[in-house]
């Protein structure tokens, strides 16, 4: 077999990153519309991921957050996106990288990505457990994958 030199699962990634782009940015721009909600799954010490030190902390590798009811101020651009929300009645700005984010669910309408880890991150940090930090317990996010929604 030849081999690949367009790179082509990269360039699918890319813009299955840009379907979670569009849906924040769109988020940002007019609000949840309906049952929409977000669980979103990142690595807590990838390059450019801004998370206070006690959350890292508390998860040092991955971290789950929901963007559903108490989320503000989401700004959207080309590689990061970054939101306000609460962790134990203390407002915290945290800014993630699209290149950190490793799931990325919408449990309303059955919808999930799920990213492949760069080389630079040691696989055990992908594979950790999510949690979902905030005021109340909610459960894990389902990761979904591609084929899930593939016709056989």
């Amino acid at each position: 077999m030849a081999q690949d030199l367009f790179e082509y699962p990269k360039m699918v990634e890319n813009a299955l990153r840009g379907v979670m782009r569009e849906t924040l940015a769109r988020t940002a721009r007019e609000g949840l519309p309906g049952d929409h909600h977000f669980y979103i799954t990142f690595r807590t010490r990838a390059p450019g991921t801004t998370v206070p030190d006690y959350l890292v902390t508390k998860y040092p590798d991955v971290m789950t957050i929901v963007l559903q009811h108490q989320f503000r101020a989401l700004e959207v651009g080309n590689d990061t996106f970054s939101v306000n929300l609460s962790f134990s009645s203390r407002s915290e700005r945290l800014t993630i990288p699209f290149a950190a984010v490793t799931t990325f669910a919408d449990p309303s309408v059955n919808f999930g990505l799920q990213f492949e880890v760069p080389a630079a991150v040691p696989a055990e940090s992908a594979t950790a457990p999510a949690q979902i930090p905030g005021p109340a317990e909610r459960p894990a996010a389902e990761v979904v994958t591609l084929d899930t929604f593939r016709k056989r």
